[in-house]
């Protein structure tokens, strides 16, 4: 045990700090910061985050200087935090802290570090910031806007909960900015605009107007070797809005050694790496306790047995369970949830989702019955509305675990007092070091939580440096899609790429210029453009492409099978298996308008063939039917099928034009499954994340000439009267989105 470990445990194991004790340690750590090393600074942080986590211990007559030790370390954010007890000895401290208060956050104070990266970014710098989870790098999003030193902002996040999340926290703004969520919303020429979007909005959205600051959050998704399906479209938002815009930028992630060579240079960036934190984290390994020689199963069992135990001893903390996949996720939730029932605890927890869940779903889906035991899940499947729900109770105390896949790392922001590495995979994959970093790092909360654990189940990925490439300034020949490759300007080709890049720019300039802005695979927009060419020849599939508003069933199924291999496939048999049964599903919900008939089909396809069907196995078919319908919803209805009939829309239309016939239309049916065929002013309501089934019920009482913006405040003026309207829990999500 060395002398910081000893500290440390003194610190956490003693009942009183006494003077004598506090002189000593601040001596040491006055010795160690004396030799100016990062090392030595890192040890007095973890030494000074544990005193602070047991300040009601420290004799009160060494608080001066405690706080003089806490100052030098640039910790301002706990001095104001402290400040009855952390009173700084000297003007010159007070000045030396004054100049850590942000200039345009009021009464919000910096860390050393932040304070740096705000510089640079106020002074017109552009950065690539690794700092880890709990530095407070999305703080200075909003100095960034606060500032009002930019027009037009760009703020792309890997996920829409992400992005609500954002715009909750920057509607302050509104008087000042524009705020825009929706490719259907125009912008302001008068006003200042802020965008938060996902790639994919950055490259519907046309015209963007003049572009002066972009901000990408999770920057490691650009990355070709992180194994994401929509990097090519982040690659080309970047290079979308920065080859016509040039406006300063601001990539933020967490845990990254470096980037692509040269890349901060050409884009006269500066890349700022940091492991300052406000948080320490002990690391807790269970892996010791589990026989990794026995089977699956038998090791399975052990560890759910270790994790149930450990769970009870947590329960007044908040803790999140890593789990791989949502399958994963959910059934241990479950299985938490009746270890519960089994041992006499009693249900405490009466959240407004929990009547809403059961009168809009069903009673019978396990999550209803969880959330009263102030257990969850949370995965990218669930309905937009319950997932922010879920965190939000969660980070208000309301309930005590989560169990979560990758969505709770990189799609959501949330950390806890307790992480569990419960399993090393992500999906079908192995975890590495970086992943292990980024789910460690959810423990612990600046400002709330000053030492967070993780409890390990699982063998810790061995570390190694994390190199973030940048495929667009790379073009590394073995990885770089031909997506990204269009994109890049003639001018930046380079030679080992250049004769496929001279190949597909001697495609028709009206069709290259159709497939760059599309974004999706080039070779299989070639395909459905040969195809629609072939088809168009046959006067018994012509009404087939040229159809406008709703489309037909043998229209929609038409364009979902030219689809097929071209845009999507069903190789991950994950709820739809051909384009007959997608198409079923989908003719199921724009007729019904409502998940539930999916979900009720999908389970009574189960049930039909099984022989005993136990109250046990009910129940776990419908959990299953829920998953897959919310799947469904949000990987299908929401993003795969609308984007489809985009790519397919452009390509017909150029074609008919061409040959000088009427083109089809498919927009109107596009904005209608993307606005859950919502009427078109109220759809902003389902984007601010409000149930749609409430928001049909609002249909009656909003008048339909009313402009989104006008909704809002038509909503704000009248929300009284709304109130009889909706449940407590609908009514609960108005007041938190508007």
């Amino acid at each position: 045990m060395n002398k910081i470990t000893e500290f440390i445990s003194e610190i956490e194991n003693v009942d009183s700090i006494s003077f004598e004790q506090s002189f000593r340690i601040i001596s040491y750590c006055t010795q160690l910061l004396s030799q100016h090393s990062a090392e030595a600074e890192v040890s007095v942080r973890k030494i000074v985050i544990h005193v602070l986590n047991n300040w009601e211990k420290v004799d009160k007559n060494i608080y001066e200087v405690w706080a003089d030790l806490i100052e030098t370390l640039g910790f301002y954010p706990y001095i104001q935090k402290n400040s009855s007890d952390l009173k700084l000895m000297s003007f010159a401290d007070d000045v030396r802290m004054s100049y850590f208060q942000s200039d345009f956050l009021e009464n919000m104070y910096l860390h050393k570090e932040q304070k740096k990266i705000s510089k640079y970014l106020l002074s017109g710098k552009s950065i690539i910031a690794s700092a880890p989870t709990s530095f407070g790098k999305s703080l200075l999003i909003e100095e960034i806007v606060a500032s009002k030193k930019y027009k037009n902002i760009v703020i792309i996040q890997p996920t829409l909960a992400l992005l609500d999340e954002t715009r909750l926290k920057l509607k302050k703004y509104a008087d000042d900015y524009k705020i825009i969520v929706r490719t259907s919303q125009s912008y302001s020429e008068e006003r200042r605009n802020l965008f938060l979007l996902t790639a994919e909005r950055v490259m519907e959205y046309e015209p963007l107007p003049p572009i002066d600051f972009l901000i990408i959050d999770e920057f490691y998704k650009l990355s070709l070797r992180r194994k994401d399906d929509r990097v090519d479209t982040l690659n080309n938002a970047f290079l979308k809005v920065v080859n016509k815009f040039h406006p300063r930028f601001y990539f933020l992630g967490p845990n990254i050694d470096g980037i692509t060579k040269g890349f901060a240079e050409k884009y006269n960036a500066i890349f700022y790496k940091s492991d300052f934190s406000l948080v320490d984290c002990d690391v807790i390994d269970k892996s010791y306790l589990i026989d990794w020689s026995k089977s699956s199963k038998q090791i399975d069992k052990t560890k759910t047995n270790i994790l149930c135990e450990l769970l009870k001893e947590l329960q007044n903390e908040q803790t999140l369970i890593y789990c791989s996949t949502p399958a994963r996720a959910r059934r241990m939730a479950k299985t938490y949830f009746e270890y519960l029932q089994k041992i006499g605890q009693e249900k405490d927890n009466q959240l407004p989702l929990v009547e809403w869940i059961n009168k809009n779903i069903s009673p019978k889906w396990s999550l209803a019955k969880e959330l009263q035991y102030g257990v969850a899940f949370h995965d990218g499947s669930l309905q937009k509305h319950i997932g922010a729900s879920i965190i939000k109770y969660f980070n208000e105390g309301m309930l005590n675990c989560i169990f979560c896949t990758s969505t709770i790392i990189e799609g959501v922001n949330t950390s806890a007092k307790n992480v569990i590495l419960f399993d090393e995979k992500k999906g079908g994959y192995e975890i590495d070091f970086f992943d292990y970093s980024n789910i460690k790092g959810r423990s612990g909360r600046m400002m709330e939580h000053y030492v967070g654990r993780i409890f390990n189940f699982c063998h810790i990925p061995a570390q190694k440096p994390i190199i973030i490439d940048i495929p667009f300034y790379e073009q590394d020949p073995k990885i770089l899609t031909n997506e990204i490759l269009v994109n890049i300007k003639e001018d930046d080709v380079k030679l080992e790429v250049k004769s496929r890049y001279d190949q597909i720019n001697a495609l028709p300039a009206d069709l290259l210029s159709i497939i760059k802005q599309n974004g999706v695979s080039i070779n299989g927009q070639i395909r459905i453009y040969s195809k629609l060419t072939a088809d168009l020849k046959s006067k018994g599939i012509l009404q087939n492409i040229q159809w406008s508003q709703l489309p037909t069933w043998d229209q929609m199924y038409y364009v979902l099978q030219v689809a097929e291999n071209n845009l999507f496939n069903f190789d991950d048999k994950r709820g739809v298996f051909s384009v007959k049964q997608l198409a079923r599903y989908l003719n199921m919900y724009r007729t019904k308008k409502n998940i539930i008939d999916i979900v009720n089909d999908i389970f009574n396809s189960k049930i039909s063939n099984v022989k005993t069907l136990t109250e046990e196995r009910k129940s776990r078919y419908y959990d299953e039917a829920v998953e897959t319908a919310f799947h469904i919803y949000r990987h299908w209805f929401q993003f795969t099928v609308p984007k489809t009939f985009r790519v397919v829309d452009s390509i017909q239309r150029l074609i008919c034009e061409k040959k000088n016939i009427k083109p089809g239309s498919y927009s109107f049916f596009v904005q209608q499954l993307e606005n859950d065929f919502i009427r078109e002013n109220l759809s902003i309501l389902v984007e601010f994340g409000i149930p749609s089934n409430a928001v049909r019920r609002l249909e009656k009482v909003i008048p339909a000439n009313l402009s989104e913006d006008e909704v809002i405040n038509f909503i704000k003026r009248n929300r009284d009267n709304m109130k009889r309207l909706l449940l407590s829990y609908e009514n609960e999500r108005l007041e938190q989105c508007i």
